[in-house]
């Protein structure tokens, strides 16, 4: 199926949102402010992310201003929420709909939280950048640095634990389950994190230190320890991480099959 626009998930995010209004009354008053209120997705990402990171009302309302306003000047933002919509709901069988993953999934929370971070650090507003950093790091117990660059169509399965140091990338359609770290080897300075290509799946536990290649298409297996560069369309286990064969899928972010051969 092609990627659908960010009117069309709109849509149906409604749609549901009306269903589950009916179903869960109890509920009824958070999806309408949620879903039903906001004008469209982005003005609904807007709402989420500011009340869920704010410490009072007040500054929800000031954060949902800077939010709006940087969704204004990166339009990117929307996108990208709308591939990490669309990649949970294709890889992640817990989510029955973009509703159930919009309201609950903390992985999605913390994407949207680091793109906004992101952009506010690139816009030289560090001290912001590093508070949203901060608050889902003690939400969320997820904590990615806001110079951290990211792609699109990521999913950060359960979430807990996962640590992204400030130089690290992950490229597009990536999958990365808890606990896992993309961190440095101690206090060198400079370009010290991972590099994740595209469609590479990452398994619980996984550590990666220093600034490592991961190829495209790469799967790390469980509780790993990665201290190489990691060939693409390669997959690797154990402590120290060794080679161990192919993954059976080109994609495997995509098809999310955790077993290996050998």
């Amino acid at each position: 199926m092609p990627p659908r626009s960010a009117p069309e998930l709109w849509q149906l995010l409604r749609a549901q949102a009306e269903a589950g209004r009916r179903d869960a009354s109890a509920l009824a008053e958070g999806l309408t402010r949620a879903l039903l209120q906001p004008v469209d997705l982005t003005a609904a990402l807007v709402r989420r992310c500011a009340e869920a990171l704010a410490e009072d009302p007040g500054q929800a309302e000031a954060l949902g201003e800077r939010f709006a306003a940087l969704h204004a000047e990166w339009p990117a933002l929307t996108l990208a929420a709308c591939a990490d919509l669309e990649a949970v709901l294709a890889r992640d069988p817990a989510y029955a709909s973009l509703l159930e993953i919009f309201l609950f999934s903390k992985g999605f929370l913390a994407l949207q939280t680091q793109r906004l971070s992101h952009a506010l650090w690139r816009n030289g507003e560090r001290l912001l950048a590093l508070h949203l950093q901060a608050r889902c790091n003690r939400l969320l117990a997820i904590d990615i640095h806001p110079a951290a660059r990211l792609g699109r169509g990521i999913m950060l399965d359960h979430g807990t634990g996962i640590v992204i140091g400030e130089t690290a990338v992950v490229e597009d359609d990536v999958s990365i389950l808890q606990q896992v770290t993309l961190g440095g080897t101690g206090k060198e300075q400079g370009d010290r994190h991972p590099k994740v290509r595209r469609g590479v799946m990452i398994g619980a536990g996984v550590k990666i230190l220093g600034n490592l290649e991961i190829g495209e298409g790469a799967k790390i297996g469980a509780n790993s320890v990665v201290l190489h560069p990691v060939a693409p369309h390669t997959t690797v286990v154990g402590i120290p991480a060794r080679p161990v064969g192919r993954p059976r899928d080109a994609h495997p972010a995509e098809s999310m099959d955790q077993s290996f051969d050998g």
